[in-house]
């Protein structure tokens, strides 16, 4: 698309070396989006089941035309159903990569970026409640738990209240506008935008993210076969700390028993990266 670079796989030789890729074994890249981490794991002779909710990502990754890619337009919390439909029992490796796309954070029309006017949309997949009708319908108390609980804003109930008063005068529409109310009730920060856990926030309950990552999870051990591994890069503490529990709790062998995270120079060359926590475990054999 047009004006919009190219995404930029995070901790991509970290994840590549963690899967351990084995020549004509299958793979899962839960997350497809620009197909980076797929590329990878094709090139080291891979075969991977490739799983994106957003049309525009599949779309794209068809036009690639990469030999041992199947693409299939599915959020990964249904792992189970697309495995079935692949016609595959188990896979060797699963990863998941829990980041924003460059697509979406540079596409104005998605309504991801505070810093790009776009309809407040959010939506991964296109389908169900955009984040406009969110803060336009939604009581305070449910916008308050909201920002508090998924983008742990520590002023959330002040922004939800001024979010609320904003919309009885006409309703928010665009990225800007919500940005622009935000910033109007808690003022500028030090540490990033004043938006910026809100918009999280919402795009996390927009796409329901927390429950699709714990679906995907349960299912992802099943998936696996005896020695198989799986890697999820998470973005923020509640999908860390849902995947390091997962991980304790599941019986999968922990494979990194602190977080990998970004090296500095790959920080310098991606700032998105910052955040970026690896966690890998590996199915024991029966």
């Amino acid at each position: 698309m047009a004006g919009i670079t190219e995404h930029v796989p995070v901790m991509y030789q970290e994840a590549l070396d963690l899967l351990a890729v084995k020549p004509g074994e299958v793979y899962v890249d839960a997350t497809l989006g620009g197909a980076g981490h797929t590329r990878g794991i094709l090139e080291r002779g891979g075969l991977v089941i490739g799983l994106d909710q957003d049309p525009e990502a599949v779309a794209r990754a068809q036009t690639l035309g990469l030999p041992g890619l199947k693409v299939f337009q599915r959020n990964f919390r249904h792992l189970r159903e697309v495995l079935a439909e692949a016609g595959v029992e188990q896979v060797a490796g699963i990863l998941a990569d829990l980041g924003v796309s460059s697509f979406h954070l540079e596409d104005p029309k998605r309504g991801f970026s505070y810093h790009k006017e776009g309809p407040l949309d959010m939506r991964m997949g296109l389908e169900g409640p955009t984040a406009m009708e969110v803060v336009n319908t939604l009581p305070l108390e449910a916008l308050y738990r909201i920002l508090r609980d998924l983008g742990e804003e520590k002023q959330a109930h002040r922004i939800a209240k001024a979010i609320v008063e904003a919309r009885k005068k006409a309703p928010i529409r665009t990225t800007t506008q919500l940005a622009e109310v935000v910033q109007r009730a808690v003022g500028f920060r030090k540490a990033g935008h004043p938006a910026r856990k809100t918009f999280q926030a919402l795009r996390m309950y927009v796409n329901d993210e927390l429950g699709a990552l714990e679906d995907f999870l349960h299912q992802a051990k099943a998936a696996l076969k005896p020695g198989g591994r799986l890697v999820v890069i998470t973005f923020h503490s509640l999908e860390d700390r849902l995947v390091k529990r997962f991980l304790k709790e599941s019986g999968l062998r922990v494979l990194t028993k602190k977080p990998l995270t970004p090296s500095p120079e790959e920080v310098a060359q991606n700032p998105r990266a910052r955040s970026a926590k690896l966690r890998a475990g590996e199915k024991e054999a029966a």
